[in-house]
């Protein structure tokens, strides 16, 4: 018998918070996040991140973990998040991996072992100015020529992972999707996969109401800070909220246009994370009324 392990997957303002600290007070489960952004430090608003009150006393792991002016990966989140798993099993208690990020859930679940790639300097200097010169969306059809799912599952204006997968391509002549099909192993764990399903319309009501939060409680006020102690890395600046506020303090954009962007820019990424998770066949789809009772019903059996 593998360990089981219960993982809550889901769009953005789906609701995933409050059902996994749920179950974790049901079942005596620590919560483990599978989310790209609430790994950094001082990103709080932004990312959503619950409070210590939120948390009700349970133990989160991987939130603040690095600082903003760091790069991070998917291959350090597979280790740190593995052995997360391993300290809560020794207490015996449940871990529960909740998140939103599709590429940390599917390397866990489907035991992606990647490959170490080379990295080409001079090709990725040869891709950003590509880039800079001609646009995302220039170097986004290049992937989609070689590797179309990846495209599918990249967003354009990510043109650090856009460049990332094309430099794969090139350096082993195998698309980045080939190399992580090869990479699938064996699971150490028996994960028990549950997805949070919302009818788009109260999805995007959800996901408005979470914006109009997020600026009364500081976002702006968050983003200057951040801005002011850090050089934000790469990745930090991926985070939804944080490059379109920077944008308008640098006088960019509109107050009142920051705010579309960054509604409009929410609903999409909560498609695409939808996408993603539709992808994985092992994932059981719930609606947020029932999921707790689903998870429950099913740990018992």
């Amino acid at each position: 018998m593998k360990p089981r392990v219960i993982v809550i997957v889901g769009p953005t303002a789906s609701g995933k918070t409050s059902t996994s600290i749920e179950i974790a007070k049901e079942l005596n489960g620590e919560i483990i996040s599978a989310d790209s952004m609430q790994i950094y430090k001082e990103m709080n608003i932004g990312t959503a991140k619950p409070s210590m009150e939120e948390r009700e006393g349970i133990t989160h792991y991987l939130m603040d973990i690095i600082s903003p002016d760091e790069l991070y990966n998917v291959t350090m989140y597979k280790k740190m998040a593995e052995k997360a798993i391993e300290e809560i099993l020794a207490k015996d208690k449940l871990p529960i991996i909740v998140g939103g990020t599709g590429l940390y859930i599917s390397t866990l679940i489907n035991g992606i072992e990647f490959s170490e790639v080379k990295e080409d300097p001079e090709y990725r200097k040869e891709m950003q100015v590509l880039a800079e010169s001609k646009g995302p969306n220039y170097l986004h059809d290049m992937l989609r020529e070689v590797d179309p799912i990846a495209a599918d599952n990249i967003d354009m204006n990510n043109v650090r992972r856009v460049i990332r997968a094309l430099e794969i391509y090139k350096v082993t002549g195998k698309t980045k999707t080939q190399l992580d099909e090869e990479s699938v192993k064996e699971t150490k764990y028996d994960y028990m996969v549950y997805g949070i399903e919302t009818p788009r319309e109260k999805l995007y009501e959800r996901i408005n109401l979470r914006v109009d939060k997020m600026l009364e409680e500081g976002l702006i006020e968050e983003v200057k800070s951040l801005l002011e102690k850090y050089e934000l890395s790469k990745t930090a600046l991926q985070g939804l909220g944080y490059k379109e506020v920077k944008a308008y303090l640098e006088e960019q954009i509109t107050y009142d246009e920051m705010v579309e962007i960054l509604k409009m820019e929410t609903r999409r990424y909560a498609k695409r994370q939808l996408t993603w998770f539709r992808r994985e066949s092992q994932i059981k789809w719930c609606s947020l009324d029932e999921i707790t009772e689903r998870i429950l019903e099913d740990y018992k059996k």
